[in-house]
């Protein structure tokens, strides 16, 4: 006897509307499959623009492999209006690293930090998400395997290797590391002229869009 695709269907269907036959429970062995539920993070809704710094800063982790056997990981922010950049070396990428990375962003960004867009990395759950939503920041998440959304801090990341820790003669000893990335922030920032900004560096961008903000307001009052 042949069956049509059709009458397969509806035999099945009655069999589950009896009862009979029931739907295996999900036992979630691909990764792909199983979905978390972020209590705090959502995606960037469509209609969001970064229009003014601080709006959007991308932040990601960037692994640095010094020497044979030594691990060590970099937080890079990017604001992607002003390309301000901040970094910071840690021995592990954790959520509560990635937490610290916080208070770290807000000292050293000239500008409140509105909204912080990540990627589902594991060091930026929990203790990362609860620090955001307590510090009043959006955090945006981003759907997986697309890295290319977050274009401008992996741009970053490029730039901080080919011209900091390809040529730098620093140790890679923590706090010497860091005195040295410190350094380098503040030329990347202040230094260094950007293309993507006309070849103004972050600094002069700022200084540049507050005094053309400051003129509309005061052409507005007449």
């Amino acid at each position: 006897m042949n069956l049509s695709v059709s009458m397969v269907g509806r035999i099945l269907k009655a069999l589950k509307d009896k009862g009979t036959l029931q739907e295996p429970l999900p036992n979630f062995i691909s990764v792909r499959k199983r979905q978390w539920k972020r209590p705090y993070a959502v995606r960037k809704p469509k209609d969001y623009k970064a229009t003014d710094p601080g709006d959007i800063v991308e932040v990601d982790t960037l692994d640095i492999r010094p020497l044979p056997g030594l691990i060590l990981k970099q937080f890079t922010a990017r604001d992607i209006v002003s390309r301000w950049d901040v970094i910071k070396a840690s021995s592990s990428a954790t959520a509560s690293a990635a937490a610290d990375f916080i208070g770290t962003l807000i000292d050293r960004m000239p500008f409140p930090i509105k909204s912080i867009q990540v990627d589902g990395g594991s060091e930026f759950h929990d203790v990362f998400e609860e620090t955001c939503k307590k510090r009043g920041i959006n955090l945006f998440v981003l759907p997986p395997r697309s890295p290319k959304l977050n274009g401008h801090v992996e741009r970053a990341q490029r730039t901080h290797t080919e011209e900091f820790y390809e040529v730098t003669h620093t140790s890679f000893e923590m706090k010497e590391l860091n005195q040295a990335l410190l350094k380098w922030e503040t030329i990347y920032n202040t230094v260094r002229p950007h293309q993507s900004l006309r070849y103004l560096t972050p600094k002069q961008f700022l200084e540049q869009k507050h005094s053309e903000n400051k003129s509309r307001d005061v052409s507005g009052i007449y």
